[in-house]
């Protein structure tokens, strides 16, 4: 893992084409500005846990309908998150 220290509208280039600039920072948190083609997926790691979470409490009963809804929920978080 590389670690390092940006501060407000300092940024980092990932690659040919991601960058991720410092747009406000507070107490305990930050806000960052992420500018990638839109066929890269950006999510919270926090909503992929819950997806991840999910799939396995559904697997035991895992059927058609449950793929649909994991799938729509993981579309809409990509959507709202590249608005």
């Amino acid at each position: 893992m590389l670690i390092l220290q940006r501060k407000n509208n300092q940024s980092l280039t990932i690659g040919d084409n991601i960058t991720v600039t410092v747009i406000e920072t507070g107490n305990d948190w930050v806000k960052l500005a992420i500018d990638a083609p839109k066929e890269i997926s950006i999510l919270r790691t926090e909503l992929l846990e819950a997806v991840s979470a999910n799939q396995e409490a559904a697997s035991s009963h895992l059927n058609a309908g449950s793929i649909s809804k994991i799938k729509d929920l993981m579309s809409q978080s990509k959507n709202s998150e590249n608005t």
